[in-house]
């Protein structure tokens, strides 16, 4: 009879396994509302809490809003960049079937503004069919590009999923913010684990979403903006595509917005336009660049970081394995996994494990 009890809570520990994944199944097509609902709250939270401070006993007020500034602040400007973006998209795909986009002889002008010497070196290489290579290259680029444009033109299509998962995450936005100090409650005390470890994997997960939020997406919608403005100036067409180009590659570590504004600046020196190529060399370095190094440190602060090539492998791999939800998944997957590490280390040298 002694051993009933512990058959009881084995079939119990079953069960809230069985029932917890059931109701992550159900959850799961609204993961990413629930993520940024859980984001948007984390980085509100302080705004939440100033506004409990003068009203503490209308929290359903404090958390109205809190919620509106989050759309004025975050939605409603990230609906117009979309909505530009697309208009742009769908420009560029038009221009892409008449055929008034030619990489071909894109590739043909750059290799008409190459010294001697450089098309010397490359037939020592062994590309002597430059002609054919081009094409096939100007080919890709054009089919890659085409098959982006088409995928933002079949966002419309699916704007009314968007809406309904928008509202679902600002839905939830408002009762994370209401109910914050109830729910943390709850958690913490769900969860079987040591106080001063529950508090520290805590903390480490709620500076980790503020600083991948506050140091990476702050500093990417930053050099996104100053190389869209900038193409714009010195005339090259797809601005706000490029712009986006350049704050979504200024999320990676070590790769960075180089990737989009070096090429573009190779092409206007070899084409010829000196000064243009020239400016966006000085401003990609000097105002691009300095936009990471002088922010991130003041956004993140010493205290979240974590080793740039842990950063870049982490958001890759949670980039690929979630969409765009693993720029957070990621990078917090990877700070928790450190955080794990840590106390376990410190565990088995006190001698508890």
């Amino acid at each position: 009879m002694k051993s009933l009890p512990k058959i009881e809570d084995r079939v119990f520990g079953a069960l809230v396994i069985v029932v917890s994944l059931g109701f992550a199944v159900i959850l799961w097509p609204f993961f990413g509302a629930v993520l940024w609902a859980l984001v948007a709250t984390i980085l509100f939270e302080p705004l939440n809490r100033r506004l409990l401070a003068r009203m503490p006993t209308r929290r359903n007020l404090a958390a109205a809003i809190t919620l509106v500034a989050v759309v004025g602040l975050v939605v409603v400007p990230a609906m117009i960049l979309g909505a530009l973006l697309l208009q742009e998209a769908s420009g560029f795909y038009v221009q892409l079937q008449s055929g008034k986009i030619d990489f071909a002889a894109y590739f043909a002008s750059a290799q008409s503004a190459l010294p001697h010497w450089v098309n010397k070196l490359l037939e020592c290489v062994g590309l002597t069919d430059f002609q054919a290579a081009q094409q096939k290259i100007g080919a890709g680029i054009a089919n890659s590009i085409e098959t982006l444009t088409a995928r933002a033109l079949n966002i419309g299509q699916s704007a009314f999923g968007f809406l309904i998962a928008l509202s679902v995450m600002l839905y939830l936005t408002f009762f994370f913010m209401r109910d914050a100090t109830e729910l943390s409650a709850l958690v913490d005390r769900a969860v079987p684990l040591r106080a001063e470890e529950r508090q520290a994997l805590a903390a480490r997960f709620i500076a980790v979403v503020r600083a991948t939020i506050q140091g990476s997406l702050i500093v990417a919608i930053l050099q996104g903006a100053i190389g869209g403005v900038l193409f714009w100036l010195l005339g090259v067409q797809g601005a706000v595509l490029w712009g986006v180009a350049m704050a979504f590659f200024s999320l990676l570590p070590a790769i960075g917005t180089g990737l989009v504004w070096v090429p573009v600046a190779a092409y206007l020196l070899l084409t010829g336009s000196i000064w243009q190529g020239a400016v966006l060399v000085f401003c990609g370095l000097f105002v691009i660049g300095m936009v990471d190094n002088v922010l991130r440190p003041i956004l993140v602060g010493r205290t979240t970081r974590i080793p740039d090539y842990i950063v870049l492998i982490s958001t890759l791999g949670g980039i690929e394995a979630f969409g765009f939800n693993g720029f957070v998944i990621g990078p917090v997957i990877a700070a928790l996994f450190i955080s794990v590490w840590e106390i376990f280390t410190a565990s088995r040298v006190a001698g508890r494990v």
